[in-house]
């Protein structure tokens, strides 16, 4: 969900911003310029650490295709 604010500018940097970004483009501009110093990606960084390990990535895989195995077995 996206929120609408104003925010107040010198004129040559909304200027600059028109000419350089365009106009229908400066909301996403500025917010991938903030995002990083707003939200906490270290759990993001996390994941991206694990899924990069490939030795780990494939332990889960047959821990999951193990689970699966015994889940099936299971009377109904």
């Amino acid at each position: 969900m996206y929120k609408r604010m104003t925010i107040t500018l010198d004129e040559p940097v909304y200027e600059g911003l028109n000419r350089q970004i365009g106009k229908r483009r400066i909301s996403q501009f500025i917010e991938d310029l903030v995002r990083p110093h707003v939200l906490d990606s270290s759990l993001d960084e996390g994941y991206q650490a694990m899924a990069a390990d490939a030795e780990r990535e494939a332990e889960a895989v047959q821990w999951c295709n193990a689970l699966a195995k015994d889940v099936a077995a299971e009377p109904r």
